[in-house]
């Protein structure tokens, strides 16, 4: 009882007209708040991450029955599909890796490393097993337009390379297009290297790549990386932090050898979808105008026996999505504006579901006004917002949202997008207006087989629902 006690004073407190607004406003946020539900939301993001989908790998039989899943939700609803129906495909080869082993030699000794634990396969790696030498270089990075270069004296023939995910200087932007995987990849394979090994503080999933014939890459833990270092008597934390500080290539020969055996599928034709719908905006003078409430459905997939839920990321976005466009729909309520909920697919192999959308708008969605993105809503208390530099409209839209719930701890610009961007950055480099919201964490399994439904707070969810659904209002019903 009290908790229902609560939550109506909430509604009603939520429901308070903003200086300058009328009784109108103040029932359009009540209908709203009133048929929000965090349980609702918690079981769409319980019925993304469950086995069935089997991590929503994008182009896997999985991913695609999540989309249809999600599909359906939209139509049951009442919402509009645009022509070509609510699934919008797109080419995604993708790699199934069903078994893989590593083995360090260090001094003469083995030591078989964990699956999942002390390393793991990079999700796009080529089938096939290699033994050979270990070479340390820095970040693995040739970049000769800013007089670096982690290859300079290094012969990787016959070698895997071992590096660090990252730059010499983070924001020194001649860099940026190095840091990608497929850049740092080709490089390392241009140079003879048998496979390429990341050095990051836990091994993580990572599917955003491409097969290269014969080239086997990897990552493994710090702890792992340790155990090759520890001849040199200096840690992988120590190490990346000199790298750093000096600025400088650091680059050696590693006195261990590494045989690793991958068994893997590698599906070329593989499909992806985004899941569209939208709801018609009430103005006929202002319903070509819309605003896009995006967030990545897929996952890293299940690869060693692993399953990569992907709850918080971003089941959990997803859930938020498919929760506004219900509480919307169920409403009654029409903005001026035209309001499209789109659930990308290849977020995790480079955006490739976003990408796609941003360059096919599909008809009878007419111009995108601004998009708001979702990522990573399941974990913590609170919630952060970045807003595009130059879109004053959005970013008031979501500020005054927030001046009713007080869900927000801190809020940023975008000023630019980069090789670790998410779904809102194609929108941005068309000049749209775009703002990402993503809940304090502290988001423990990024990438993780622990990344489950165990981890996410159906009240955090349900919250960031209220802020996107009243931020989406403000925006899509001004006059």
């Amino acid at each position: 009882m009290k908790k229902n006690v609560l939550c109506m004073a909430v509604i009603a407190l939520l429901a308070l007209p903003a200086p300058g607004s009328g009784s109108r406003l103040e029932k359009k946020i009540a209908d709203l708040l009133a048929v929000v539900s965090g349980p609702s939301a918690y079981e769409f993001c319980r019925t993304l991450a469950a086995e069935p989908f089997s991590g929503r790998l994008t182009g896997s039989p999985g991913y695609a029955e999540a989309a249809r899943w999600a599909a359906g939700q939209l139509q049951d609803w009442g919402l509009q599909a645009p022509q070509g129906g609510f699934l919008q495909g797109f080419p995604s080869p993708y790699t199934q890796v069903d078994q893989a082993e590593m083995t360090l030699i260090i001094a003469g000794k083995e030591k078989k490393l964990e699956p999942g634990k002390d390393f793991l396969p990079l999700l796009f790696s080529d089938s096939g097993r290699a033994s050979g030498a270990v070479v340390f270089a820095g970040w693995g990075i040739s970049a000769p337009e800013a007089g670096y270069d982690d290859y300079a004296g290094v012969d990787a023939r016959g070698k895997f390379v071992l590096c660090f995910r990252g730059t010499p200087a983070a924001d020194d932007k001649r860099f940026q297009r190095h840091d990608e995987h497929r850049a740092r990849m080709r490089n390392a394979r241009d140079r003879g290297a048998l496979g390429l090994i990341y050095i990051y503080p836990e091994v993580q999933a990572n599917p955003n790549g491409e097969r290269l014939e014969g080239f086997l890459p990897a990552m493994i833990s710090e702890a792992t990386a340790d155990l090759l270092f520890a001849a040199r008597g200096v840690t992988a934390a120590d190490l990346k932090k000199d790298l750093r500080a000096y600025g400088v290539p650091i680059h050696f020969a590693i006195d261990a050898r590494v045989d690793f055996t991958v068994q893997a599928r590698h599906v070329p034709d593989g499909t992806g979808y985004n899941v569209v719908g939208y709801l018609p905006g009430s103005d006929p003078r202002l319903r070509d105008e819309c605003l896009v409430l995006g967030a990545h459905l897929d996952g890293c997939g299940r690869h060693l026996g692993i399953l990569f839920a992907g709850a918080d990321d971003n089941a959990s976005g997803s859930a938020v999505v498919l929760e506004a466009a219900r509480a919307l729909a169920v409403s009654g309520r029409r903005p001026r504006r035209t309001v499209v909920f789109v659930l990308f697919g290849g977020e995790e192999m480079g955006l490739l579901g976003s990408v796609h959308f941003a360059a096919h708008v599909p008809a009878p969605i007419r111009k995108i006004g601004a998009m708001i993105n979702l990522d990573m809503e399941g974990e913590g208390a609170r919630a952060f917002a970045q807003f595009s530099a130059g879109s004053p409209e959005l970013q008031q839209a979501i500020e005054k949202a927030d001046g009713f719930l007080g869900i927000l701890e801190g809020s940023g610009t975008i000023r630019e997008v980069g090789v670790r961007s998410s779904d809102f950055a194609p929108f941005f480099m068309q000049g749209i207006p775009c703002a990402a919201i993503y809940s304090n964490g502290p988001h423990l399994h990024y990438h993780a087989g622990g990344d489950t439904i165990f981890r996410i707070n159906p009240d955090i969810l349900a919250a960031v629902t209220r802020l996107t659904l009243l931020s989406a209002w403000s925006w899509a019903d001004r006059p």
